[in-house]
């Protein structure tokens, strides 16, 4: 388990990366209601203008990173309810503690490296 400044640490860690995912989700659903609303509009949508995106590829794309931002949000739930209930930093497989450097790197890991490892995550 890591000590007492490096679980505060990594809080703050945690606190800071779901502030920035929320707010590149807000941005990117932002888009995404500008989008819906040039799609509704009496916009032209020319495919072959070779110019420019379409609107249907700026949607797919908006659309992808709002995905990846709300599996990022859902991951650092995840690992604020692990520490919450007290098992944040625990190997979810071997229950040894997962050192602060990985944490460091991937805040919300379940694993040590070991054992991700051999789960190939």
């Amino acid at each position: 388990m890591t000590s007492a400044a490096g679980r505060t640490e990594l809080r703050v860690l945690l606190d800071e990366l779901r502030a920035s995912a929320s707010a590149r989700l807000a941005a990117n659903e932002q888009t995404l209601a500008e989008l819906r609303a040039d799609r509704g509009a009496d916009v032209a949508d020319d495919e072959h203008d070779p110019e420019g995106v379409t609107l249907s590829g700026e949607w797919s794309r908006a659309v992808a990173f709002a995905d990846a931002e709300r599996r990022e949000l859902a991951e650092i739930d995840d690992a604020v309810a692990r520490w919450e209930a007290g098992a944040y930093g625990v190997c979810v497989d071997c229950g040894r503690g997962i050192p602060i450097a990985r944490l460091r790197v991937r805040p919300f890991a379940t694993r040590c490296v070991s054992c991700a490892e051999k789960a190939g995550a």
